[in-house]
């Protein structure tokens, strides 16, 4: 079960150094999982991250594929799951066609559910956005079940998105010690019991020692902006909790969203056919390590402590850390601008020219092996 939040930047967390006691259960939870601590999204849109976790693919200039023409069929984390035999759902708490997310994940090879699917007597809560992130839970929990159930029983891969942590920042009352729509430190602190409350369920089903729990986010929250990149606003959290099957153990290296998908199948050790940019870090050398971080027309590009920026009409800026933040360097790199250039524009040429097909329409010949 993957589990997308939204807007849960890695600086609301306790685990990186917040204090204001937002995140007790999200923090018990870092202990317990491989946390990948250094991990940073691709964007700043919803749509963005769920490209980013379904493509493992850098972003490409403009829109997300997610809202693009042409986007079916393509190689996604659900296609390997469903040729592997799971079960495949996309949950959403809120009217899917917002995004086109019901279209683009239908059409590769997830089932959608979204706040349509959810029976009126099972919601206590709803605002503007969808469901309280509780009830979208118990209705994904209630579907695994469902799978479970049926025969041939099957494994299942859910990808869930929630919504409760977005303005309006409103929630079911009696949750949390923080009143419903005060500001984002209640919406944090809601998601936080949310997230706690979905394990815990999840302990009295059959199915959760054998299952991987994957905690991240699509974007953070504070990563807006026309044309600059809030290096440190991109910074999300990744755990990766499977208390019979996975140790403990804070792995910092350097990490963008695309690597999530590969490293997830790394852990599960499934060989499989792969067109993915993203690499399995656990068994990848730590010098290719970089992350990608972009906007609207805005395009990151992080290596160790340098960072190039690609803005249009060919503008090429090179930043470097200090003391914590990236600054504006002088002098030029140009090996390792040609090196951002070269991953953005082949992620454009692959979409764009139809190479990014699911394996199975690809022909033999041309498979890269994992």
């Amino acid at each position: 079960m993957l589990v997308s939040v939204e807007s849960l930047g890695a600086e609301f967390l306790g685990s990186y150094g917040d204090r204001r006691g937002l995140t007790p259960r999200l923090d018990a939870l870092a202990r317990a999982s491989l946390w990948f601590s250094n991990v940073y999204a691709t964007g700043n849109r919803t749509v963005r991250g769920l490209e980013a976790l379904s493509l493992a693919l850098p972003p490409t200039p403009g829109q997300s594929i997610v809202r693009r023409p042409k986007n079916q069929a393509l190689y996604s984390l659900g296609s390997v799951f469903e040729d592997k035999g799971y079960a495949v759902l996309f949950a959403y708490g809120g009217y899917g066609y917002f995004d086109n997310m019901n279209a683009f994940f239908d059409a590769n090879d997830y089932r959608v559910i979204d706040r349509t699917h959810i029976a009126r007597k099972e919601i206590e809560f709803e605002n503007i956005w969808g469901v309280a992130d509780e009830h979208l839970f118990d209705k994904v929990l209630a579907e695994i079940d469902r799978e479970k159930a049926a025969e041939p029983a099957r494994p299942f891969f859910a990808h869930v998105m929630t919504t409760s942590n977005h303005r309006p920042y409103t929630y079911p009352a009696g949750r949390i010690d923080i009143p419903s729509g005060t500001g984002r430190d209640g919406a944090v602190k809601y998601t936080d019991y949310a997230v706690g409350r979905l394990i815990e369920r999840a302990r009295t089903h059959a199915w959760f020692d054998d299952t991987v729990f994957v905690i991240t986010a699509d974007h953070g929250a504070n990563a807006r902006g026309t044309s600059s990149i809030p290096v440190s606003q991109y910074r999300i959290p990744v755990f990766v909790y499977a208390p019979k099957h996975v140790a403990p153990q804070r792995v910092d290296r350097l990490m963008s969203q695309i690597d999530i998908a590969p490293t997830l199948l790394g852990l599960l050790d499934f060989r499989y056919y792969s067109k993915f940019i993203g690499r399995d870090v656990l068994h990848a050398p730590a010098h290719g390590d970089r992350a990608f971080v972009a906007n609207f027309q805005t395009l990151g590009y992080l290596r160790g402590d340098q960072m190039v920026v690609l803005r249009p009409k060919r503008s090429v800026e090179r930043y470097v850390r200090a003391d914590g933040q990236f600054v504006l360097a002088s002098g030029s790199a140009p090996d390792f601008a040609r090196e951002a250039i070269a991953f953005y524009q082949v992620a454009s040429h692959l979409f764009h020219s139809g190479l990014y097909g699911d394996e199975e329409q690809i022909p033999p010949e041309q498979r890269v092996r994992r």
